[in-house]
């Protein structure tokens, strides 16, 4: 009987030891984060069920504000891969602080930068060195990006047969984007748009369009700039003015009715951004 007790409490001894499969508790080498929600798509696209794929700074949070709590600081380090687009101030301020750097991938590499000054001193996202960091508003932008994510984490875990596969079904769905939006712009009466902060600067330049941004280096128009767009806008029949979710609706509101226009937010950091980028893309060219 002795023995048999000795036994027993050998097993549930073994058994505590062992990690329990229903704690709950994520696995962090089988996740992977993403700075933004916009580059979740992409990054999912390719790995599929391989990885958890999550989001350091969440929907309806302000990239400038952001900070991870403790526990979602250790999930980072402890991560397989972490992709940002490598231009918002935000994301160099935290990914310097990721213990391994070599798994910080910057998805922006290669791609034409745009100078751009202006800053959120309130809200939204700060960008380096006066330079646009909006580069994912723009499905050519995109195409880029995929590829840099595909390059990395092929790198990063050579021994999987999937990838290319996913990849190139990536490819074919923001190549038939890049064609659509670029046939909605062709075919456009309208060669410009008004937004309140200037985010669609990549797509503007990618597909032959003018952005009019209201603001300007983080400030507002003077009173004769804001005269001119009013007056241009008029005469143009300019039906929507466009305003980033992060900013109040009341920014554009006075500038809309003296055009006569419909005051439109969009939301650059949705997480879809197939169907955002198509959906905005529609507004403006309609």
């Amino acid at each position: 009987m002795k023995r048999l007790y000795i036994f027993i409490y050998i097993i549930l001894a073994a058994g505590l030891l062992l990690p329990s499969c229903g704690s709950g508790e994520p696995n962090a080498d089988n996740s992977i984060y993403v700075s933004i929600a916009p580059l979740r798509p992409i990054v999912k696209a390719i790995v599929g069920d391989d990885f958890d794929v999550q989001i350091l700074c969440p929907a309806g949070a302000s990239p400038e504000t952001f900070e991870p709590t403790p526990k979602q600081f250790a999930a980072l380090n402890g991560s397989r891969m972490v992709f940002g687009v490598g231009l918002l101030d935000f994301e160099r301020a935290l990914l310097d602080r990721v213990h391994d750097r070599t798994k910080v991938i910057h998805l922006a590499k290669g791609i034409e930068p745009i100078a751009g000054t202006c800053s959120h001193t309130h809200h939204g996202a700060h960008h380096h060195h006066g330079i646009d960091p909006h580069v994912w508003c723009s499905p050519k932008q995109l195409i880029v990006m995929a590829e840099n994510a595909f390059e990395a984490i092929t790198a990063a875990m050579p021994d999987s047969l999937h990838y290319a596969e996913r990849y190139n079904t990536l490819c074919g769905h923001l190549l038939d984007l890049d064609e659509e939006v670029g046939e909605m712009c062709r075919y456009s009466p309208h060669t410009y748009f008004i937004i309140y902060h200037p985010a669609l600067t990549y797509l503007a330049r990618d597909y032959g369009l003018e952005q009019i941004a209201i603001e300007h280096e983080g400030k507002e128009p003077s009173v004769k700039r804001l005269g001119e767009i009013i007056d241009q806008a008029r005469k143009d029949g300019t039906k929507r003015v466009f305003y980033q979710a992060e900013f109040p609706k009341s920014s554009v509101e006075v500038i809309c009715e003296d055009i006569g226009a419909e005051a439109v937010e969009i939301n650059p950091l949705a997480e879809n951004i197939f169907e955002n980028l198509r959906e905005i893309v529609q507004q403006i060219t309609e």
